[in-house]
């Protein structure tokens, strides 16, 4: 099927704290909407049956409980409710950018996903009911291709947006497709979090993920397409990944993955928004990775000089690490019960500082999730210190095998090269008890190389 997102820069608010009159925020959404129609129209030109725009496109961030307020749409939350926003404009108070969306998705055939700030009344009997009587949701909205709203998925995993509430349950929102089935949703933050993320794809067995995300990129391990592309890969689905575009916040980064290629767009240097259209399969069956190469074991040597073991910040955690010296070796790294072994190869030695490290612990910064990590990485500079820090470009090619004893069978394969483009493991799975990832000869210098693994049970 040909699928379409698209990275958009906002036109924000100049004072989103700053209290306005409904009218006033219908006109700054209604800006970002005429660009959204554009793209749309852009998109079913090119074929496109599904498009997907990014978390908080249309109304901005940085806003206060009460100053978003005149941005919400209202959408009523029965699941018995059958609305075509489009063509029943006068059932709901306040649902103008519904009715802007529904109009696009139908004028275009198109099924269209995109991301809003809703309202919804509640009463005080109702226990979680927030004093000012409204719950406040970051939104996804589905249209399928004649208008009609077909999902609606609240965000769980909030990430400081103090304008929005959690909902009390975890939604698992479905849409159904004639041209891929059913596809699941959820947003940025909630990608890291086992709910409703990996409950939803584990449950439904669900192959394809619309994903609307404002996402800063954190490298070497959290940069957007990285992880997009990891996730893809570790549950072998499809995604639709839609970022907002504002370098100056570090957001950029979007694209359309399957389990073996990625059509990418992340650009940190230009201005505007761009839209990605891409012929995927759908994917139907369980694609096994293939786990041809066993893992070898690191033989103790005696008398060698093993390399010093040193400590760096790495995202925000104090990762231990060793350096990964000379043409060839087998190293490894080790803390609490996590060891992560690396036998590796450059075919020409250049003067870049690579480094092996490893995590096992709580991340406690920007959000607190427990995470077992190996990382091959490249450090920023020639000395110990600079490894952790966010490097964009090397020159190194390595061939490598990376693999470590998780605790977890949540692992997701990163793998990132210069100038952040992304590559594709040659083999990666299960071997032994311990996950692997290999490669011969990055197809540019090698940033990154990693299993990220998520164990949900100790957050």
């Amino acid at each position: 099927y040909v699928a379409a997102v698209y990275e958009h820069q906002s036109i924000l608010s100049p004072n989103p704290t700053a209290l306005v009159d409904r009218q006033s925020a219908l006109e700054l959404m209604g800006r970002n909407l005429d660009i959204y129609e554009e793209q749309v129209a852009a998109a079913a030109r090119q074929g496109a049956q599904i498009i997907v725009f990014p978390e908080d496109g249309i109304h901005g961030f940085n806003f206060t409980r009460s100053s978003i307020y005149p941005y919400l749409d209202f959408v009523p939350h029965s699941h018995s409710v059958k609305w075509n926003p489009c063509r029943e404009t006068h059932l709901f108070n306040d649902t103008e950018v519904l009715q802007h969306l529904s109009c696009m998705a139908l004028k275009n055939k198109i099924f269209l996903v995109a991301n809003l700030g809703t309202k919804q009344p509640c009463e005080h009997i109702d226990p979680h009911c927030p004093s000012d009587g409204r719950y406040q949701f970051n939104t996804n909205v589905a249209f399928s291709d004649d208008g009609m709203l077909v999902a609606m998925y609240r965000k769980h995993n909030l990430y400081f947006e103090y304008a929005f509430d959690t909902p009390p349950e975890p939604d698992y929102k479905l849409f159904d497709t004639p041209f891929a089935g059913k596809f699941g949703m959820f947003t940025c933050f909630d990608i890291l979090f086992f709910e409703p993320a990996v409950n939803l794809i584990r449950q439904y067995n669900l192959k394809q993920v619309v994903y609307p995300t404002a996402w800063m990129n954190q490298l070497p391990l959290l940069s957007a397409v990285e992880f997009q592309q990891a996730f893809a890969t570790a549950f072998n689905i499809n995604i639709l990944a839609a970022n907002i575009h504002h370098p100056t916040l570090g957001m950029t980064g979007s694209g359309i993955y399957t389990p073996v290629k990625s059509f990418i767009y992340h650009n940190m240097e230009s201005y505007g928004g761009k839209l990605i259209v891409a012929e995927i399969p759908v994917i139907t069956t369980d694609y096994k990775t293939n786990l041809e190469k066993t893992p070898g074991t690191v033989s103790e040597k005696g008398n060698e000089q093993l390399p010093p073991v040193f400590y760096a910040e790495m995202m925000y955690d104090n990762f231990t690490f060793v350096p990964v010296w000379g043409g060839k070796g087998e190293l490894q790294v080790c803390a609490n019960t996590l060891c992560c072994y690396l036998s590796y190869q450059r075919a020409v030695l250049t003067d870049e500082l690579y480094a092996l490290g490893v995590f096992d612990g709580l991340h406690t910064v920007h959000g607190t999730y427990y995470v077992q990590a190996c990382a091959l990485v490249k450090c920023g500079g020639l000395s110990f210190s600079t490894c952790g820090q966010e490097v964009t470009d090397a020159t190194a090619l390595i061939d490598f095998q990376l693999w470590g004893n998780m605790s977890t069978p949540y692992i997701f394969p990163l793998l990132l090269t210069s100038g952040i483009t992304l590559d594709f493991a040659d083999h990666m799975g299960w071997k032994n008890n311990h996950y692997f990832i290999s490669k011969n000869r990055t197809s540019s210098g090698l940033l990154t190389a990693a299993l990220y693994g998520r164990w949900y049970e100790k957050d």
